[in-house]
């Protein structure tokens, strides 16, 4: 190999993986639950994503490594920097693409768990404890899809947090409108200490139920276009396999002019998969309760 090959190799290797680093930065993964704490701008945001949690931004990097690794491998076999980039995508956007409906079906568990804990809610209040110790006392039987955010409300309220700034950081963790329905119950019974509570968290928890059924059924409907993403994004990617390994099929764009429609196929392709995800993707519901005011949160 020349020198000038070499530098060739390197110089391409190097614009996969900057253009790589970009578009994940940008465009992540999956849709983040909320902004990091700390997240900016600049190479901080690039290396550790806008994952909320240590382990989130962990896989977002390893993500990115092995992103950059095998884009870079790609154009190595290949020496067209088109087909390195679009296996560098493939890389982060197979298992984005993938994972259509699971956001959907986890937020489904999560409306079941806030209905399940109003239930437990209603039992315990019903014995005569205040909400803050009814609440306390629901830590050990939380639904797990729901548990660390009821024991952080329960350290907030101990803590010395305002219940009505409590129960809406409670709710903004939660986001979906059936916690904004239990939330909103609460609030009121702190206001007027109505003896219907307990009728009310019946209530809420039996229309969270038929929510579920619901949207259940909605979410069975839409199993044919995910069925379809998933079917382009194999094909996709016996394509890019067989060009890997076969140079034959890949020569014809091996030009300038042939980078060029091959980027144009690609970008092409992949809107195409990206539209059709996002048709699967059911609406968010809109919530209804306002954020919690930080400078209000401590009594």
């Amino acid at each position: 190999m020349t020198q000038i090959e070499l530098i060739a190799l390197v110089s391409g290797a190097a614009c996969v993986a900057g253009l790589v680093l970009t578009v994940v930065a940008l465009v992540g993964t999956r849709r983040p639950p909320g902004p990091a704490a700390g997240a900016g701008p600049g190479l901080s945001r690039l290396w550790t994503g806008s994952g909320a949690s240590r382990a989130d931004q962990r896989r977002y990097q390893l993500l990115l490594g092995a992103a950059v690794v095998a884009g870079a491998v790609a154009f190595l076999l290949t020496g067209l920097p088109v087909v390195g980039l679009l296996v560098a995508l493939a890389v982060p956007g197979v298992p984005w693409l993938f994972a259509v409906g699971r956001a959907e079906q986890r937020a489904i568990a999560r409306v079941e768990a806030v209905g399940e804990w109003a239930r437990r809610l209603k039992d315990i209040s019903a014995t005569g404890q205040g909400l803050q110790q009814a609440i306390i006392g629901t830590i050990a039987t939380a639904p797990e899809e729901i548990q660390e955010e009821v024991r952080t409300l329960a350290a907030r309220l101990q803590a010395g947090w305002l219940a009505r700034s409590a129960l809406l950081a409670f709710a903004d963790e939660i986001a979906d409108p059936v916690a904004d329905q239990v939330v909103a119950a609460l609030i009121l019974h702190l206001t007027d200490r109505g003896e219907r509570l307990g009728d009310v968290l019946g209530s809420i928890a039996t229309a969270a139920s038929a929510e579920v059924a619901t949207r259940r059924e909605v979410e069975a409907k839409r199993t044919q276009p995910r069925f379809a993403v998933r079917f382009l994004t194999g094909m996709t990617l016996a394509t890019l396999a067989y060009g890997l390994v076969n140079s034959d099929y890949i020569r014809p764009y091996g030009t300038v002019t042939g980078q060029l429609v091959m980027a144009v196929l690609g970008a092409a392709f992949v809107g195409l998969l990206v539209w059709v995800r996002s048709m699967s993707q059911p609406p968010r519901p809109a919530r209804f309760l306002p954020a919690p005011d930080p400078e209000e949160a401590i009594a």
